[in-house]
C-alpha cells in the first residue's frame, strides 16, 4: 500500500495545534521534523494517510480543518506527495527528536537511544492522539517551573494533563503522588499507557473528568490551559480551595496581553500571582494561594 505524506510548515507555537488536527486523520500519530534547529523555530508537522478508497475525502477534510487553524494565525496550504509503504515508516521515526527542557527534562521517543547525564529525568514518549511534544513554549515553562516548585512528598493535580507530560516529569522529578485530570477520553488513555511505560503508573492516577470531579487539597496544581478556562476555575474560589495553604499552581496557556487578566482573577480569588515567566508571547503565572 502507498501512502500520502501531509506536511505543513510552521513554528513551535502552532505545531502542537497543526498536529492535533493532523492526528484526526491520521491515526498512526504525527512527525516532527526540526531539521537543523533542536529549539524547534522552523517545524515541518508531517502526517501519514493510507491510499485507500476515503482519501480523497480526508485530504479535503485536512485542508478545510487547516483553513480554519490558519485563520487564528497565518499558515502555509499544506503539501502532499506519495510516497511507497517501505519508506514512510523509516522516514517518520527519524524525524522525531530527542528534546531537552529546562536543566534536567530530557523527552525521547522509544526507538531512540539516549544515555542521561547527571541529575536528568528521560520520559520516554511516543505520538499518538493525544500527543503532546514539548516543543510549545507553554509545555517547556511549565515544565521549567515545576522543577524549581516539585519535591517530595507532595500531592499534585495535573489538570487538562494531555499525554500526561507534565504529570509524569513530575513522578521523575520526585517522589510524589499525581492525579492527571482531562476530560478527553484519548488523553485518559495516553496518560496511562505512558506512566506505565515510564514505570510511574503507581504515582501517577489518570481521572477522565475536570475541575469539578477533584476533591481533597493539592500541595501544587499544574494547569496547562487556556486563559478563559483558568480565569473560569479561579472563580468562587475554585482553584483556591484545591490548595493547600500556601499551595502553589503552576497555570500557563496565557498570551502576554491576557497575564494581567489572568492574574486579576487570581488575586481576587485566594491565588497571589509571585512569578511571572515568559518564553515569546506566551506567560507562565505561578501563584500561592493566600
Amino acid at each position: 500500500m502507498d501512502w500520502l505524506e501531509v506536511s505543513v510548515e510552521t513554528d513551535r507555537e502552532m505545531a502542537e495545534a497543526v498536529s492535533e488536527v493532523l492526528s484526526r486523520y491520521a491515526p498512526q500519530g504525527v512527525a516532527l521534523d526540526l531539521g537543523d534547529d533542536p529549539q524547534g523555530n522552523r517545524v515541518i508537522v508531517r502526517a501519514y494517510l493510507a491510499d485507500d478508497g476515503s482519501l480523497d475525502a480526508r485530504k479535503r477534510q485536512i485542508e478545510e480543518a487547516l483553513w480554519h487553524l490558519g485563520q487564528i494565525r497565518p499558515l502555509p496550504a499544506p503539501t502532499f506527495r506519495l510516497i511507497a509503504d517501505r519508506d514512510w515508516t523509516a522516514g517518520w521515526k527519524e524525524s522525531i527528536p530527542i528534546l531537552h527542557i529546562g536543566q534536567r527534562v530530557v523527552i525521547k521517543p522509544s526507538w531512540r537511544e539516549y544515555r542521561p547525564q547527571a541529575g536528568e529525568v528521560v520520559l520516554e514518549l511516543d505520538p499518538g492522539l493525544a500527543f503532546g511534544t514539548g516543543l510549545h513554549p507553554t509545555t517547556r515553562l511549565c515544565l521549567e517551573a515545576l522543577e524549581s516548585e516539585v519535591a517530595d512528598g507532595m500531592r499534585i493535580l495535573d489538570l487538562g494533563s494531555g499525554t500526561g507530560i507534565l504529570a509524569l516529569a513530575a513522578a521523575k522529578l520526585a517522589q510524589v503522588e499525581v492525579l492527571a485530570v482531562d476530560n478527553d477520553q484519548n488523553a485518559v488513555v495516553a496518560t496511562r499507557r505512558n506512566a506505565q511505560r515510564n514505570g510511574v503508573s503507581a504515582r501517577v492516577r489518570p481521572l477522565h473528568g475536570s475541575l469539578a470531579d477533584v476533591s481533597g487539597t493539592y500541595d501544587l496544581i499544574l494547569a496547562n490551559l487556556l486563559a478563559p478556562i483558568l480565569i473560569r476555575m479561579a472563580q468562587d474560589r475554585g482553584l483556591a480551595i484545591r490548595l493547600k495553604p500556601q499551595g502553589k499552581l503552576i497555570a500557563s496557556g496565557v498570551l502576554v496581553e491576557q497575564g494581567d487578566e489572568v492574574a486579576a482573577a487570581f488575586e481576587a480569588n485566594g491565588l497571589e500571582v509571585v512569578e511571572r515567566r515568559r518564553e515569546e508571547d506566551w506567560l507562565a503565572l505561578i501563584a500561592r494561594r493566600t
